[in-house]
């Protein structure tokens, strides 16, 4: 600890909470300001955009301070935490006017990343989670809660890399680990970027004991442990409304890793991160904050069991098919407010009369939801209502104890109702009382002086005091009144009637609002005791909330209730869409498309032209088979489908900088990690795998792979490939089905069909794709020259000194086929191999022996017989030039 025996007692006071507190901003209390110094003033002044200046200006060297008013605290506060920064709010804890020497001072909270309250109405529907991982055993045990609402939930896991996908998956802030951190634990979560905060594991309290009652394992109670143990160091009050934890592990439920879930824009979208362009932001038609909580959750975490699927589409059902109850049941969800963090609010002791209000409105409305699901036609609802408790004892203690319109502060009066305590009551009526006196008083000593604005007022400096003008002076009887104050324009008295009037009405308004705090706090303690019984109805009515959305998505988008079949793995969707992009275009604009894969089929390949949609088409199965798994319809006319037990994505290209992968490798390691844990049960969806390297290394990865899938794993996979030569596995892999989005060629223009077709696609149509981006006529033009060579000869022709002449595009040959020898590779397919000549007239020979006629509509042949025509006419002009030369 530095010596800080010069600085004054005010100082040596701060440093000594400093001290304690060395990786914290200390918001230091002087009076109505919090205080900075010293670096937290530099660098609190730059990031809070505040005036940096100085203690002791006239020292050698002054104390850089800056500060910020008490009443608007929290603002800055959560400035320096949304930014990664914890800070220490130092309170006084005595009144400064009674203290004997220096005010006792002290940190009531420690504010940090993982502990903070979202409250600001664009985070309501947010969780905000600290986690906590700890080794022993030779497994990794991973705990997290959300502080704002108690839950807490705890797992083993079984590598580092299962503890980064959880950390990722949760987006948590903050990690609480041991003082002592393991070195693969420290080297995982080193790239993560998040906040690492040191805690031992602390003395076994009540709080410790109540929350990990329920814990599997040794590990899950010492990592469970360091978590509350660091929530008591930080939050330093009681921590009531904690839950048990509740033991989870990831395989049960349907999985995916954080990039899946990214890549499938789950609860987010990849180009802003917002929720606008998720699956969320379709399906969220909650009315509660705690609602879009746990839709969010449900989402990340969908269900393996089809008994809880079942009965959630029953509820789902009966909630479609009652629209009136329906409607009902959003009108009386729109009047709860978020039962969670009221609950949570009441354990801290923040909770205001306002709070409480929220809580009977809350409480007040679920009579009469219980009554709407009653008469549901549906006996889905029967066991969910008889176990809803509407709390009826705290909003009667609400409504006897707490006025309509409350203030903010619960320390200032006026919070309690009348008739609630007779103390209270008899305080009140002495104020009362007292306030008459002074109004008849008013009246007597203006009718006695002859002075009609005469006025008796008040003010906390002064107290009482009889106001007369100067003007009027003259008119006092002498020796009537005592002289208090002058004024510019009056002067103020006294009289000793007054002053102990005066003392009466200050005796009982400080007895009255002591009182009445203490009555406020008593109320919010006998609240707190039923908490449990709060945040069960809470669940409830959150569950509830989320099932009445999915049945207005239903409607809204006509979805359909999704069968599953346990036993076997067919999958057999009809007319099946991409709800955000069906969302995003419209009704009735979006192309549907059938996915049909029976136990005779594994893997789909999909063929067709960059935008075409191969890769909607692969995002919509996984978003309806999520959808279906959380107990949503989906959309589409008909839907059955296995209960899949992970998906794998290989979607996009990205790097990962971080850990020093290129895309490439991030691709191999993606389709790795499927390849190792996928199961008959999985879904598999891989977009453009090999583009990343060589063509023929590309090609041939992407040949194993598809190989290893269908003879090993047996999952159902979608594969979509630029890889046209891929498609002859459908003659040797009996389990591998072609289908290809369609395209048609209008005038020269290419059309997107967005229609899924059996069979492969005829052509990339990668040069067509380039000309709708707005490439260079030259560059199109060069391009479309060099693929008409490399489709009719085996080696790259060298660019040519002049632009090449406007061509159209050169027939659908056979693949080029690498020379042999040398550092060539071979191609996967070996096409009949075509002669190098520099005759046009041989080359068209050639490519007419390849041209796939069963292929090509009459309009695709035409405009291939058109360009080789053209291609003679230009060699014959040629020809005859030279000639003349």
């Amino acid at each position: 600890m530095a010596n800080h025996s010069k600085e004054t007692p005010m100082m040596q006071q701060y440093f000594a909470i400093k001290d304690q507190y060395p990786d914290a901003f200390l918001f230091y209390r002087i009076g109505d300001f919090y205080e900075l110094f010293y670096d937290d003033a530099i660098k609190g002044s730059q990031m809070l955009e505040l005036t940096l200046t100085s203690r002791n200006k006239s020292v050698t060297d002054p104390v850089p301070m800056c500060g910020v008013p008490h009443h608007a605290v929290q603002s800055y506060i959560d400035i320096l935490v949304d930014k990664g920064y914890k800070v220490a709010i130092c309170e006084q804890m005595e009144d400064p006017r009674l203290a004997k020497g220096m005010v006792k001072r002290a940190v009531i909270q420690l504010v940090t990343p993982g502990t903070q309250m979202p409250d600001s109405p664009g985070k309501r529907q947010d969780n905000n989670f600290l986690t906590a991982v700890d080794e022993l055993g030779g497994q990794y045990h991973f705990a997290y809660t959300d502080l704002s609402t108690g839950e807490v939930r705890v797992t083993t896991l079984a590598s580092t890399d299962d503890v980064r996908n959880e950390m990722l998956a949760l987006q948590t802030k903050e990690v609480v680990v041991p003082p002592d951190l393991p070195d693969d634990l420290a080297q995982a979560l080193k790239p993560l970027n998040i906040l690492q905060s040191a805690q031992d594991l602390p003395e076994n309290t009540a709080e410790v004991s109540y929350v990990r009652q329920d814990a599997a394992n040794a590990g899950q109670k010492q990592v469970l442990a360091r978590l509350v143990g660091y929530l008591l160091a930080t939050q330093k009050r009681a921590l009531a409304h904690l839950q048990k934890a509740t033991v989870y592990a990831p395989s049960q439920f349907l999985q995916m890793d954080h990039d899946a879930q990214v890549n499938l824009e789950l609860t987010s979208a990849r180009r802003d991160g917002k929720k606008r362009g998720s699956l969320l932001w379709v399906m969220d038609e909650t009315r509660t904050a705690m609602g879009g909580r746990l839709l969010k959750q449900w989402l990340e975490r969908p269900l393996l069991s089809a008994k809880t699927i079942k009965a959630r589409q029953d509820k789902v059902a009966a909630l479609v098919d009652d629209y009136f109850q329906r409607s009902s049941l959003q009108d009386q969800l729109t009047k709860v407010y978020d039962l969670e963090r009221l609950a949570g609010r009441i354990a801290l002791g923040s909770a205001n009369g306002r709070d409480l209000l929220q809580l009977k409105a809350s409480l007040e409305q679920v009579p009469g939801i219980m009554a709407t699901l009653q008469q549901l036609h549906s006996e889905s609802f029967t066991s969910f209502v008889k176990a809803m408790d509407p709390v009826p004892e705290v909003a009667e203690l609400i409504g006897r104890a707490i006025v309509d319109d409350p203030p903010i502060s619960v320390t200032e009066g006026n919070v309690i109702r009348d008739g609630y305590n007779d103390q209270l009551d008899q305080y009140r009526d002495t104020m009362h009382h007292s306030k008459r006196w002074i109004a008849n008083l008013e009246a007597q000593e203006r009718k006695v002086t002859g002075i009609h604005n005469l006025k008796i007022g008040y003010n906390k400096v002064f107290g009482y005091y009889i106001e007369i003008t100067r003007a009027n002076l003259d008119k006092v009887p002498a020796g009537r009144y005592e002289r208090k104050q002058t004024l510019t324009n009056a002067e103020r008295f006294i009289t000793p009637d007054l002053k102990d009037q005066e003392r009466l009405v200050l005796e009982a308004e400080e007895h009255s609002t002591a009182l009445e705090y203490t009555l406020f706090t008593t109320v919010r303690g006998e609240i707190q005791k039923e908490i449990p019984r709060i945040q069960q109805l809470a669940a409830q009515l959150a569950a509830l909330d989320v099932l009445q959305g999915f049945a207005v998505i239903a409607e809204q988008y006509h979805y359909v209730r999704p069968a599953f079949v346990e036993h076997q793995q067919d999958l057999h969707i009809v007319n099946g869409r991409h709800p955000v992009v069906e969302k995003v275009l419209g009704p009735n604009q979006y192309v549907p498309n059938s996915v049909t894969m029976n136990q005779d089929t594994d893997v789909l390949l999909i063929t067709g032209p960059n935008m075409s949609g191969k890769s909607t088409y692969m995002r919509q199965l996984a978003l309806s088979v999520i959808m279906a798994q959380v107990g949503s319809y989906v959309p589409a006319e008909q839907a059955q489908m296995p209960l899949f037990d992970h998906i794998f994505t290989r979607i996009g290209a990205a790097d990962d900088l971080l850990s020093g992968n290129s895309t490439f490798m991030v691709e191999m390691m993606e389709a790795n990690d499927a390849l190792i844990h996928a199961t008959p049960r999985s879904l598999i969806l891989f977009d453009e795998i090999g583009r990343g390297t060589a063509t023929y290394d590309g090609m041939a990865l992407a040949q194993a792979i598809i190989e290893y899938i269908h003879n090993r794993v047996h999952a159902k996979t979608l594969f979509s490939t630029h890889y046209h030569e891929l498609t002859q596995l459908a003659d040797t892999l009996p389990k591998l089905k072609n289908v290809h989005v369609g395209a048609a060629e209008e005038n020269g223009q290419l059309v997107f069909l967005h229609k899924v077709e059996p069979g492969p696609a005829d052509k990339s149509y990668g040069i067509h794709v380039a000309k709708l981006a707005g490439l260079p006529n030259a560059v199109l033009q060069r391009a479309d020259v060099i693929l008409q060579q490399l489709e009719g000869k085996k080696r790259v022709v060298p660019t040519p000194p002049e632009p090449a002449a406007e061509t159209k595009p050169a027939p659908a040959a056979a693949p080029a086929v690498a020379e042999a020898g040398g550092d060539q590779q071979l191609a996967l397919f070996q096409p009949q191999t075509v002669a190098l000549t520099d005759s046009t007239e041989q080359f068209i020979v050639d490519a007419l022996k390849d041209l796939d006629i069963g292929h090509l509509t009459p309009i695709q042949l035409m405009n291939q017989v058109d360009a080789w025509q053209q291609k003679l006419r230009r060699e014959a002009k040629k020809k005859a030039a030279a000639a003349e030369k």
